[in-house]
């Protein structure tokens, strides 16, 4: 049987082509033939041609994010998520054989309504994630760049440091309206792009930063939705829709609520909240960085891990140092390096191959990619799973007690040896070793010999 699937999740960076690899595994070890193509950061790559949907049996979305399925109508087709397809890719598989068209096409694991609901909800912030990370991180280390050249060098008018400066703060400073405006695309397609992004740098200009954003975003998309409802043109009119009327009207509304509702309130819950955040010390500190630890291992690039991400990449403002970012990347880089050091501790505790993937978890830890834990959390999650969460929770928290500050979203190590762009540096690598080596040491004990 000819089976074709795509893959996307929120960063496109590892979910994705990890899906991608457990599918075409498990299509070869069960005798069928099997093209996947990968929606992740650089673009789709291995595009289905419309050959490989005629002649496809079935059809698998792996994805988190919002994909065209258009050009998937009349084929069956299951959907689910990419977690789904690196835990179970046989099972899938197996439904996608069993679907019927064009039926099964919205065909899911848990078909109740509330579970529908959540997972839209969920889908759409993450596609507005996902679309947001590359700017943050662009923005991000552009900035620290220009930090390089000392840490007020910026501010001379005509240098390279403001420059830098310059074009990070520009890029950075779309972290809001990208957010709440693919939030917008994600419920209601393109007509939702403008109010979404209009309310997005909205919600910048009155300061109600990240929260607004999201808010921005989720009302714009729902309210174009209900706006394609309610109004009814004759069909000699209905090309004014997508133009003008649907774009119009909802940045009008979304505007006026923000400006006039929802904007003052939201900044206040905002700035008290930064104001907590810059307030925290000693115990309090660290208790939000074990917290924030706990949430960067819990699902490894889930929708927990994302929330703590996104949380502290809203912290750095335009560039300013966070400690909050700080200990969430700490934390994150954890479980890929406790992973590697454990499957070097233990050698009889793990296969061949899994000690094989433990060499390339020592390069996706100090690159801050947590998702390589998961094929590792996936085999033994009872074990696993509270090894990584102890470990990120003392790498977490120890970065808060040590007060180390971070003025970039993302890096990993590569970003250390950038002047400025760590505060505390010594000692944040010593909260990153001894998070990994918790984690590390705890995994090992409670693995068990390999057969």
């Amino acid at each position: 049987m000819k089976i074709v699937a795509v893959t996307s999740c929120p960063t496109g960076i590892a979910h994705t082509y990890m899906a991608a690899e457990a599918l075409q595994i498990a299509a070869k070890e069960m005798g069928h033939e099997m093209k996947v193509e990968t929606q992740g950061s650089v673009g789709a790559e291995n595009v289905l041609t419309a050959a490989d949907l005629k002649e496809a049996h079935a059809v698998i979305l792996a994805i988190d994010t919002k994909i065209d399925r258009s050009r998937f109508e009349g084929v069956p087709m299951v959907e689910a998520s990419v977690k789904d397809a690196i835990k179970d890719a046989k099972g899938l598989i197996e439904r996608a054989l069993a679907a019927k068209a064009p039926e099964a096409a919205a065909v899911t694991k848990t078909p109740e309504p509330e579970r529908k609901t959540k997972t839209g909800v969920y889908k759409h912030l993450m596609t507005g994630v996902s679309f947001m990370i590359p700017f943050v991180v662009a923005g991000g280390l552009l900035i620290a760049f220009s930090f390089a050249f000392g840490i007020q060098a910026f501010k001379e008018e005509g240098t390279i440091a403001a420059a830098l400066m310059n074009i990070g703060s520009s890029a950075f400073g779309l972290m809001v309206p990208i957010l709440a405006g693919y939030i917008a695309y994600s419920i209601a397609d393109r007509p939702g792009l403008v109010p979404g992004m209009v309310g997005g740098i909205l919600a910048n200009s009155l300061g109600t930063g990240f929260l607004g954003g999201l808010l921005a975003g989720f009302l714009a998309g729902y309210l174009v939705l209900l706006l394609k409802r309610v109004i009814r043109l004759p069909k000699s009119f209905e090309g004014l829709m997508p133009v003008l009327i649907l774009p119009v009207l909802s940045t009008l509304v979304v505007g006026l609520v923000l400006i006039f509702i929802l904007g003052g309130p939201v900044k206040s819950i905002n700035d008290a909240m930064l104001g907590w955040l810059n307030g925290l010390s000693g115990t309090n500190a660290v208790v939000l960085g074990g917290i924030l630890g706990i949430m960067m291992a819990a699902d490894m690039g889930g929708p927990i891990n994302k929330a703590a991400y996104t949380f502290g990449a809203a912290t750095i403002g335009q560039g300013q140092p966070s400690a909050v970012m700080a200990a969430v990347m700490a934390a994150g880089m954890v479980p890929p390096l406790a992973i590697a050091l454990s499957t070097v501790l233990a050698k009889n505790k793990y296969t061949l191959e899994e000690r094989e993937a433990g060499k390339a978890n020592w390069a996706l830890g100090a690159s801050f990619i947590t998702e390589g834990a998961i094929p590792f959390a996936a085999a033994d999650p009872l074990r696993v799973i509270p090894s990584m969460m102890l470990g990120s929770a003392t790498a977490g928290a120890l970065s808060m007690l040590f007060g180390a500050t971070l003025a970039v979203p993302h890096g990993g190590i590569f970003v250390l040896p950038i002047p400025n762009a760590v505060g505390n540096l010594p000692m944040y690598i010593l909260a990153i070793l001894i998070g990994s080596a918790v984690g590390g040491v705890v995994l090992t004990l409670l693995k068990k010999k390999t057969a």
